[in-house]
């Protein structure tokens, strides 16, 4: 019963913290509508996060794996929040980005479809491997491959960080509420019946999250005083944001 109470309570802290994640390119979008111009906006990590969210919130069914409520909310939340970003880039975007969102959501869906139909068909639901079920084990795979290639993203700026000793594209608060969200779901994780898929694709997170941070209080003080530090808006979203 404690371990019950202590992993909702470290799972409701965790929600919060990614939601504030998948919140934090509103002021890119709120640009976008007052320009009405795209300009040289990327959507594909948010139709990535769409398809990382949408696993997600499949792994965490009770028919795929029981007591992971708190896991579909916060993805619930965050796919919704997606979809209303991609609909924003695809009324203002030109031909050319919206045929770009248009081929990738649709192969997207294939995906997922592809991905729900084969377990739910071939896997039977009580059938388990590694003492979980092995729909579980199958999705869990697959949802933390695009977890760690979502929370590694932000590496490709340290190449940049390092060549020009300054911070200026490693927005401070979006590293620390990255580190804070890998360390809350891990702990989420250990709590009780340990969850690997969670554990894996979030304790490196956290890895991940710590090494930024410490990149940037080493060239913090490099960084010319002009610049600045609040960083420009970010086309990541970590899911993060992700649990």
């Amino acid at each position: 019963m404690v371990h019950t109470d202590a992993r909702f309570v470290v799972g409701v802290v965790g929600n919060v913290i990614s939601g504030g994640l998948f919140l934090s390119p509103i002021p890119t979008f709120i640009q976008i509508w007052r320009k009405k111009d795209v300009e040289a906006f990327d959507p594909r990590p948010y139709l990535t996060t769409v398809l990382n969210c949408l696993f997600w919130c499949y792994y965490g069914l009770p028919f795929v794996n029981p007591n992971s409520i708190l896991v579909v909310t916060i993805n619930g939340i965050g796919l919704f929040i997606e979809l209303i970003y991609l609909i924003i880039f695809f009324y203002y975007a030109a031909a050319k980005g919206r045929k770009i969102v248009a081929t990738y959501f649709i192969c997207e869906l294939i995906l997922f479809g592809a991905l729900v139909a084969a377990t739910m068909l071939a896997i039977p639901e009580h059938k388990m491997a590694m003492n979980r079920p092995l729909r579980a084990v199958v999705v869990g795979v697959i949802c933390d491959f695009f977890n760690v290639l979502m929370y590694g993203s932000p590496l490709f700026n340290v190449r940049e960080v390092f060549k020009t000793k300054s911070v200026k594209y490693m927005p401070f608060t979006l590293l620390v509420a990255n580190f804070l969200n890998g360390c809350c779901w891990t702990s989420y994780a250990l709590i009780g019946k340990v969850d690997y898929f969670i554990l894996i694709s979030n304790g490196l997170g956290a890895i991940f999250g710590a090494f930024q941070l410490i990149i940037y209080a080493i060239f913090y003080k490099t960084t010319p005083k002009d610049e600045d530090l609040s960083g420009k808006t970010t086309n990541e979203v970590q899911l993060c944001t992700n649990v």
